[in-house]
């Protein structure tokens, strides 16, 4: 069974990012959940929710995006925003505001910041932006969708 398990985790790391000999991550797949209650100032839209699939590449310097909002007036702007969970940041990649609903596209950004992304995405967060809710309509810190295994003892 542990061994079924570790090819498992084997097959699914490079579908979800794609890592030098040396360990270093240089795409990386990232998702995030956006609600109301997540806005920073507050208040947000309560009745608003939405996703975020964002995929960095630091080779490229390109971020691509997938993003969804329901439960919003028509959305006037979107955005990726340097900041950790309850404070605001610096808008840093601009997105496509999701007209109805959805968006999706890619933008070129530094390698730096593609770096930092990557290196760390909960310092980042996606913002949607509207008529009603100028500061924040739904927001959701970034997370990525690689998870590191624990360090086991040995027997």
């Amino acid at each position: 069974m542990r061994a079924g398990s570790i090819l498992t985790m084997a097959a699914l790391v490079p579908a979800l990012c794609a890592c030098t000999r040396a360990g270093e991550v240089r795409r990386l797949e990232l998702t995030s959940t956006l609600t109301g209650h997540q806005a920073v100032p507050g208040p947000g839209d309560m009745d608003g929710t939405g996703t975020a699939r964002v995929r960095v590449d630091a080779g490229s310097g390109r971020v691509c995006w997938e993003l969804n909002a329901r439960g919003i007036a028509p959305a006037t702007a979107a955005h990726i925003h340097r900041g950790e969970a309850g404070s605001v940041g610096p808008p840093v990649v601009p997105l496509t505001p999701p007209v109805p609903e959805r968006s999706e596209g890619c933008a070129s950004v530094d390698a730096a910041l593609a770096g930092e992304m990557i290196a760390r995405p909960h310092a980042f967060y996606v913002n949607v932006h509207n008529q009603a809710f100028p500061q924040s309509a739904i927001r959701g810190q970034l997370r990525s969708q690689v998870t590191r295994p624990e360090a086991r003892p040995r027997r």
